[in-house]
């Protein structure tokens, strides 16, 4: 009996799959709220520069930009009914005495810290400072995931995000703000990964696209929370504390989540496995087939997995074993370009035009029909033509924003909708894809590399957004390039459909072999009379 038959027999499908989806799939509905905060927090309202302390009660008047309109960043150095030779009516000078904001709407940290002007970059520096801290996330909580287990860091994660969010929204400076943010990236890696992982390893074969899906839309539900917490709550400080301080209640919950009985058995800890498992059939009602297992029938029918689990592997056999490195060199491909395209269009929601509430909105539900879209794909027509299409549709969709004029409003807002949608699909798949290819023993540290590449890809979005003061065209042509790239490699991936997970490095290079064998049978069968002189020629043997 292999391991993934046994896990079908005792847990397949019933109450603790509800009540694990439920347990993990809460804290993802504010995992949404932190990932898209700045798109309220860091809005920019109108302003222009503050008038001289000693200026007269009467109106200021604005030097003119070369557009027609209203110069933000400067102002005059005399007032214009001054009695001074004309040419010095026209000197201007710096917001030397700050700016003044219209936030009768809100407030944000731009308002807050004077984020314009020459410091306007510093409001992307601090978005990208958070999409830094999910780097080193991946990174770090990854790799401590396969040592110590899913579930500890799962709820240290929790913890870390509840408390670095809720301080955030104290912090006196832009640089502590900025750190504390660099923490809620960093946790919120933890909770991702963890979070996928024991979804996957707790779920029946027949399961893992439909669970993997269903925790992917509480995400998506979750981007609904925040434009009405956001309509609600103005003043940015409260809105932080707001989305961070239910995380202390589900650090609590964490503890009712089970650790992973995969890799209790790969980490030596098998009582404490079989006391779970029998737990779990007993919920299922499936309590005899549970009680039915011993430790020592556990132990002799994954004697195998468990003693190639004793070999201590490392991030750096990603990239030695060829199959793995293979694996690896695509996702980190897809995984950047996926992240790369879907925050620049993410973040991008004020540009469009239209009231950033609502739009928020739409650019949530699309999730929904994305999702709904993608399961039934990779569950009929697999992983790797699921995730393919969708990156290439993306890169097609964000490509044919350079053809519609600026002033196409809704048609340019359809178009960045649906590649957005498009990139949705795409993580969705990519979350299941990545544990479905990497073996037990390197799961997690796999999921961290996809994590920490697509971090970099969001880091990199508002950096080429720059790009646009050298050519308009410029940001589109290399968000839709990038993500024609992540699709083409998705071509080179194995098909994981209903294929039990591998336990260990053997496992998946015996996988890749019997991908080869059925192209063999049909000559076998032809010439099997001549297997014994074959045989003897050293044509034929055993694999």
């Amino acid at each position: 009996m292999t391991f993934s038959t046994l896990m079908d027999s005792v847990v397949s499908k019933g109450p603790f799959q509800f009540i694990v989806m439920t347990l993990l799939g809460l804290p993802i509905l504010g995992m949404a709220n932190h990932n898209l905060l700045q798109i309220f927090t860091a809005i920019t309202p109108s302003y222009h520069c503050r008038p001289p302390p000693n200026a007269s009660a009467g109106p200021w008047v604005l030097p003119m930009g070369l557009n027609g309109k209203p110069e933000r960043c400067l102002r005059f150095v005399y007032p214009p009914n001054a009695s001074l030779p004309n040419d010095t009516h026209r000197a201007t000078e710096p917001c030397l005495d700050g700016w003044v904001y219209n936030i009768s709407a809100r407030s944000s940290i731009v308002t807050e810290w004077d984020l314009v002007c020459e410091s306007n970059k510093l409001k992307e520096m601090a978005q990208s400072v958070y999409m830094a801290g999910t780097l080193v996330g991946g990174i770090v909580l990854g790799d401590l995931s396969d040592r110590f287990g899913r579930k500890p860091i799962l709820s240290c994660s929790y913890l870390l995000l509840a408390a670095s969010g809720s301080g955030a929204a104290f912090s006196p400076t832009l640089s502590t703000y900025m750190v504390l943010r660099f923490l809620c990236g960093a946790s919120i890696s933890g909770v991702t990964l963890s979070t996928v992982i024991l979804n996957v390893e707790w779920m029946s074969i027949q399961m893992r696209a439909i669970m993997a899906t269903a925790i992917g839309y509480f995400y998506s539900f979750g981007q609904f929370i925040l434009p009405g917490l956001a309509y609600i709550i103005p003043q940015w400080r409260w809105l932080q504390l707001t989305v961070s301080a239910p995380f202390f209640a589900f650090f609590l919950l964490s503890w009712w989540v089970p650790e992973s009985i995969r890799w209790m058995v790969l980490s030596g800890k098998t009582p404490k496995a079989l006391k779970i498992l029998q737990w779990v059939a007993a919920l299922n009602g499936k309590k005899k087939e549970g009680e039915k297992i011993r430790p020592e029938e556990l132990i002799h029918n994954l004697q195998k997995e468990i003693s190639l689990a004793n070999v201590k592997y490392s991030i750096v056999d990603l990239f030695r074993i060829p199959i793995l490195c293979r694996v690896t060199f695509c996702l980190m491909l897809a995984w950047f370009s996926t992240g790369f395209a879907y925050y620049s269009l993410a973040l991008s929601v004020g540009e469009f035009g239209f009231n950033l509430y609502l739009l928020q909105l739409v650019f949530g539900g699309v999730d929904i029909p994305a999702k709904f879209v993608s399961i039934l794909s990779m569950t009929y027509l697999g992983r790797h033509i699921t995730l393919a299409t969708t990156l290439v549709l993306a890169g097609g969709s964000i490509l044919a924003l350079i053809f519609v004029p600026s002033d196409f409003l809704t048609l340019r807002t359809v178009l960045a909708v649906f590649g957005k949608g498009c990139l949705s699909s795409s993580f969705t798949c990519l979350f299941l894809y990545t544990s479905e290819l990497y073996p037990t023993v390197l799961r997690q540290t796999g999921m961290g590399i996809g994590n920490v590449f697509s971090r970099i890809g969001s880091m990199t979005a508002p950096l080429v957004k720059i790009t646009e003061e050298l050519h308009p065209f410029a940001p589109n042509i290399i968000f839709g390039t990038a993500t024609f790239l992540g699709g083409s490699a998705a071509f080179f991936l194995p098909e994981t459909l209903n294929q039990p997970l591998p336990e260990t490095i053997e496992d998946m290079k015996n996988w890749s072999r019997q991908k080869k064998e059925p192209r063999q049978e049909p000559e076998e069968e032809k010439t099997s009379q001549r297997i014994p002189l074959q045989t003897c020629r050293g044509d034929l043997g055993p694999s």
